[in-house]
């Protein structure tokens, strides 16, 4: 769960010699808070997180030596995980480093790939389609916090992957986004709402850049 913030841009004086200029410091007026943040009061009683404490402690062990781990392995990596509740397709291949917060909140179709250091951060579920490519580094983030709030209240929604798409290596997909059908989010992008099926999305925020269009099999 991530924390977004902004910090004041200061202009800092130019000096030099002869003909140069020197720029005014500015400094930003931030508007006094109606409340402060308190921490301490924070709960989330109301989360439901799918099951006992004891197995959740049992699947950081499981994921730490077998899922997470360096040790290559794709077919050890979907039998813990599906011991664990994830509904896994055919055909998946996973790669070393993956994390999964929830696995019993994870789908995966057929035929889809997860690259080294995928973390899915799924405190809600997280679904994939089939033929969906996610790749080194991408982070799928399904929590975050409302911070009109003085106890920083946990928030949470799902995201869904559909058939065919591609989430590039080192992207970030945040709470409640649908990557659409084919769609292509590039490297390093982040999507903070839902892309449209067979467009292809680059920048933070992500914007649309041009429709995906596929080759004719030869």
């Amino acid at each position: 769960m991530s924390t977004d913030g902004q910090s004041p841009r200061e202009h800092s004086h130019l000096q030099g010699g002869e003909g140069s200029t020197k720029a005014a410091s500015i400094t930003p007026q931030s508007p006094a808070p109606q409340t402060g943040v308190d921490l301490a009061s924070f709960q989330n009683t109301e989360f439901v997180r799918g099951r006992s404490r004891f197995t959740e402690v049992l699947w950081i062990v499981a994921q730490a030596l077998f899922v997470s781990s360096f040790i290559p392995g794709g077919l050890m990596r979907r039998v813990v995980l599906r011991a664990f509740g994830a509904t896994i397709g055919k055909g998946v291949t996973i790669h070393p480093r993956m994390r999964v917060k929830f696995p019993w909140k994870l789908t995966i179709g057929d035929n889809c790939w997860f690259g080294q250091d995928v973390w899915i951060d799924n405190l809600e579920p997280v679904t994939v389609g089939d033929n969906v490519c996610v790749s080194q580094g991408a982070y799928l983030c399904t929590g975050s916090h409302d911070w009109s709030v003085p106890s920083f209240d946990l928030t949470a929604r799902p995201i869904a992957l559909e058939d065919g798409c591609w989430i590039a290596a080192r992207t970030n997909v945040g709470p409640g986004v649908t990557v659409g059908e084919g769609a292509v989010l590039t490297l390093g992008s982040s999507a903070y709402a839902d892309l449209s099926p067979w467009t292809i999305y680059s920048g933070t925020p992500a914007a649309a850049l041009k429709p995906r269009r596929m080759k004719s099999p030869s």
